[in-house]
């Protein structure tokens, strides 16, 4: 119930966000640190961890569409959703004045979540580079001693590659997702969400259908989200070339509950194809979790 022993993977290194979720998520877990969020997915499906963490969005940043192509690809279930307030800090090696900094890196979202901060402390987007995650960024910066290169990453991480923080305090809001081999039985007696994936002809009532479906059923709509068709990106269509979508739909309802399985019953007749990812408890608030265990 409380995450014992359960071992779940997240991209990135120690003291990355991820991690933090994770053990959000599961408090007496294992956290797998995995290079690569494909290394992630495969983590689960070859049975070297139970559950994954995964960031999916971000107020500021928007979605991490890597992980939407990749829960499609991979035949594994949503299982729960964890909010959570992301604190940032600057940060840069012990006794490094803030007079002396040239650059600063940290991942692209981490960045982006930051540019107001960074402008007012003179790093131009000139002066930033991306790194693949927060704390292997200060774990980089400290291994190789970068002494003019600031770093946008948790109080963890400094704490972990003996950074000194500069700055603290700037927060946003971060959505994760976690997923398992099995899915969750869906219930009634508290609110969960649905996200599903689907595609269909594309025609000027489309995707009014397949919304309708849902608003007539008084089904809140929480997020839409459009991909390229991995399969088939392109479409010619009197003689013009038109691009081909995959849309992915959280919605706010149980599969248990009845107008949910009528509402993707009709859903199913407008697409070509269709698949639930998971209908999963809701987290509430951004101290609260809600992950089931499957």
């Amino acid at each position: 119930m409380h995450g014992c022993q359960l071992r779940v993977a997240y991209r990135g290194v120690p003291g990355a966000y991820s991690e933090e979720a994770a053990r959000k998520a599961y408090p007496n877990c294992e956290a797998i640190p995995c290079d690569q969020f494909d290394v992630v997915f495969q983590a689960v499906e070859q049975w070297i961890v139970d559950r994954a963490i995964l960031p999916v969005e971000s107020c500021s940043g928007g979605s991490v569409h890597r992980n939407y192509d990749l829960l499609l690809r991979h035949r594994l279930h949503i299982v729960g959703e964890i909010q959570m307030s992301v604190h940032h800090c600057l940060m840069a090696l012990p006794g490094v004045r803030m007079e002396s900094l040239t650059r600063v890196t940290s991942h692209p979202q981490a960045l982006a979540q930051c540019e107001s901060k960074l402008n007012s402390l003179g790093l131009n987007t000139s002066s930033r580079e991306p790194f693949e995650d927060t704390a292997g960024a200060a774990k980089h910066v400290a291994a190789e001693m970068l002494r003019d290169t600031a770093v946008i990453a948790s109080a963890r991480a400094a704490e972990l590659y003996g950074m000194e923080i500069l700055e603290e305090g700037i927060e946003d809001e971060s959505g994760n997702l976690t997923v398992g081999r099995q899915p969750v039985v869906p219930r009634k007696d508290r609110s969960f969400k649905t996200s599903i994936v689907f595609a269909g002809e594309e025609g000027p009532s489309f995707l009014f259908k397949v919304l309708s479906a849902l608003a007539f059923r008084d089904i809140k709509v929480s997020k839409l989200e459009s991909r390229p068709h991995r399969q088939r990106p392109l479409r010619l269509v009197d003689n013009a070339v038109r691009f081909d979508y995959m849309y992915y739909v959280d919605f706010e309802a149980s599969m248990a509950e009845p107008r949910a399985q009528k509402a993707l019953a009709e859903i199913q007749q407008y697409t070509s194809f269709l698949r639930l990812l998971g209908s999963y408890p809701m987290a509430m608030d951004t101290d609260s979790m809600a992950a089931a265990m499957s």
